[in-house]
């Protein structure tokens, strides 16, 4: 009985469609009975079997774009992960061929093939490639967990495919059948006596009818597919495989994937190379895969893009849904915890989107008869995926905090900055209502003091975000802000006003001063007491610093006279000798200090620092950042202006016969060129 019969006895819409389908015989004998002008009974159309999918491929794939057709072998592989995750099967191939063919051969069970009981005369093998809603995956008998829920994913692959051949080793015997446009081509055909293989064999071509003549599968697109899935679930090994013809440097003709560590594994091969808030991978398990309930994760927190993939039953949910609800919930309410117990009351402005900023997230959960949201299955709706994946990170990530004192104090200090952070911009905003006349606002790279006074106040201006990352960690935050630039700046003495206007770092820099440039400069409004340009020791970092300073005696000379702008001086080298560390400048100094101030026959260790994004934040604080021990370069203008101006419009103006003639005029200077 519908909901609709419970609560009011009696369906009236069930009713209607009963005298609809059985007419009463007075009402059919009426002479008299006519349809309404334009609209009969021959304008109902019923489409039967298969054809409502190639109607509507969009219901059932989401489209015919490229998406869509990929989409179709997504279904087909996840079928052969639901027989891995259920135990059953421990490989999977896939290979592309040049003619545009498509096959996924598992080692599982194998689709039954014998008569099925309800349809008489059609094999079971049949029944499930032509009928919608056909599947082992209704009830947990066949499997425990499995990314098919509709029974319709197979089916729609035949549909939507002019050719499908599928294949099934079981019982030592071998069948095939033939299917175009979701129509067999005959009758399930006994090919032979096999002794070495079992499982099911899907091969299709999708229909140029339906996603058109120029969509092809892309390699490179089901490579990356492929191995995903062998990340998801660490028991099961995927062969790849392509035509000689379609292999490139991203996508070889073979591969096999086999990752025991799973998540862990794919977050450590996606953040390699980016610069890391803490140096562990917070991964683990929790249940196992094919149980009711499983959960495992790897999350990453470094200074690249982030992002969270997750999935459920090893289907990918873009649009993330309830296990990603049940993480977010654990991870702040750990962090939270954490700040508890070591007294750190900022914590209490966290939320779930601070703690996740520039995470890198694989998040994978198992549990039994899920709920998506639509067939494409892009989002999760099951409320026990939350409490599943709550339960299982909570407990973790208190384990993980509590083991690492250190990683744990980086990353709530890490948090707070972006609470922080998040607040400054809410108060910014709501001054921006409140006020027509004078707006504060701030760019968003900008990671500021919480003092709010200039006097004492310190902005070091860095070039690139994996020197910002260091900045940012090596810092006072009390009263030293960090701007990270990407790239090198406009270089204003040769610029229009318009390409001034336009430029996203000028413009940043000028919003996080406050002062505004040229006529419109006001002392008053200035945000720092101290502008310090810090730039890698090298030439690419020297042509940066030339760039800004020439930036602040354009646009902002006041600030330079008033003596706000000075220059960083981080070393090169770091030297050691048993307990005594010193640091060089450059290589004269180095040769200095290893010739005054280490003797003796032990070893010496000089390490060169890449830049200030390779440089431990410890070691930048130390030499670079901190006021008791670093060396900083104040900029003024000694000579007359006008002279000053003449040497800067000469050396970075937009005439190079200028900068030429300069350098033939003082290339005998030269003493020291580092080639």
């Amino acid at each position: 009985m519908s909901n609709a019969d419970d609560l009011f006895g009696e369906n009236p819409a069930a009713k209607a469609a009963e005298e609809v389908s059985t007419p009463r015989r007075k009402a059919s004998s009426a002479p008299n009975a006519t349809a309404p002008s334009g609209y009969s009974a021959m304008d109902i159309e019923v489409l039967e079997g298969l054809e409502p999918v190639r109607r509507r491929p969009g219901m059932y794939v989401g489209g015919t774009d490229a998406t869509a057709l990929h989409h179709l072998f997504a279904e087909v592989i996840d079928n052969c992960m639901d027989e891995a995750i259920g135990g059953h099967a421990s490989r999977i191939e896939v290979h592309l061929g040049a003619d545009g063919y498509v096959s996924v051969t598992d080692n599982g069970r194998g689709i039954p093939v014998e008569e099925h009981p309800k349809f008489p005369g059609r094999s079971t093998l049949e029944i499930i490639l032509t009928t919608l809603h056909a599947g082992g995956k209704f009830d947990s008998k066949a499997y425990e967990t499995s990314g098919g829920l509709h029974g319709v994913g197979i089916s729609v692959v035949n549909a939507l495919s002019d050719d499908l051949i599928i294949e099934v080793a079981r019982d030592q015997m071998l069948y095939r059948q033939s299917f175009s446009r979701g129509k067999p081509k005959g009758d399930v055909e006994t090919v032979g006596r096999v002794n070495n293989r079992r499982g099911t064999m899907v091969k299709f071509h999708p229909d140029a009818d339906i996603f058109g003549a120029q969509a092809h599968l892309s390699p490179l697109r089901l490579f990356r597919m492929t191995r995903a899935k062998a990340y998801l679930f660490g028991g099961v090994e995927l062969r790849w495989s392509c035509d000689e013809s379609l292999a490139t440097n991203d996508v070889p003709a073979k591969a096999v994937f086999h990752y025991p560590d799973g998540l862990k594994d794919f977050v450590a091969n996606r953040i390699e190379g980016e610069t890391r808030i803490v140096d562990d991978i917070f991964a683990g398990k929790a249940g196992r895969p094919g149980s009711h309930g499983a959960v495992e994760w790897a999350i990453a927190w470094t200074l690249g893009d982030g992002g969270v993939s997750s999935y459920c039953n090893t289907i990918p949910t873009q649009d993330g849904g309830t296990h990603e609800t049940g993480m977010r919930s654990a991870l702040l309410r750990g962090l939270k915890n954490y700040a508890e117990l070591t007294k750190t009351k900022a914590a209490s402005l966290l939320t779930a989107d601070d703690v996740l900023a520039n995470c890198s997230v694989m998040l994978s959960v198992f549990v039994r008869e899920p709920e998506f949201v639509g067939q494409t299955k892009d989002k999760l709706a099951s409320s026990e995926a939350t409490r599943i994946v709550d339960t299982a990170l909570r407990d973790a990530f208190d384990h993980w905090l509590a083991a690492s004192p250190h990683q744990a104090g980086k990353l709530l200090d890490w948090a707070v900055e972006r609470a922080e952070e998040r607040q400054r911009r809410r108060k910014e905003r709501e001054i921006d209502r409140a006020s027509a006349t004078r707006k504060l606002r701030l760019p968003g790279k900008l990671a500021d003091c919480t003092q709010t006074a200039a006097g004492g106040a310190e902005l070091f201006i860095v070039e690139g975000d994996s020197a910002g990352g260091s900045a940012k960690q090596a810092r006072n935050r009390s009263n030293q802000a960090v701007l990270p630039l990407r790239g090198k700046i406009l270089n204003v003495a040769g610029a229009s006003r318009e390409k001034l206007a336009a430029n996203q770092l000028i413009s940043d820099m000028v919003q996080a001063l406050g002062c505004g440039t040229r006529d419109r400069y006001r002392e008053e409004d200035l945000r720092y007491d101290k502008i310090i340009i810090m730039t890698d020791a090298d030439v690419d970092g020297a042509h940066i610093a030339s760039l800004l300073i020439t930036f602040f005696f354009q646009e902002m000379p006041k600030l330079v006279d008033q003596g706000h702008l000075y220059l960083a001086m981080p070393p090169l080298y770091r030297i050691s000798q048993g307990g005594k560390t010193l640091y060089a400048h450059d290589d004269k100094h180095r040769e200095e200090l290893m010739r005054t101030e280490f003797t003796g026959k032990s070893k010496v260790e000089v390490t060169r620092f890449k830049g200030l994004g390779e440089m431990p934040f410890a070691h930048l604080r130390e030499t670079t950042m901190s006021p008791k021990t670093r060396v900083l370069q104040q900029v003024r203008i000694l000579d007359d202006r006008d002279e000053t101006k003449i040497t800067v419009d000469r050396l970075m103006g937009n005439k190079p016969e200028s900068r030429f003639a300069f350098i033939q005029e003082n290339a005998a200077f030269v003493t020291d060129l580092d080639i």
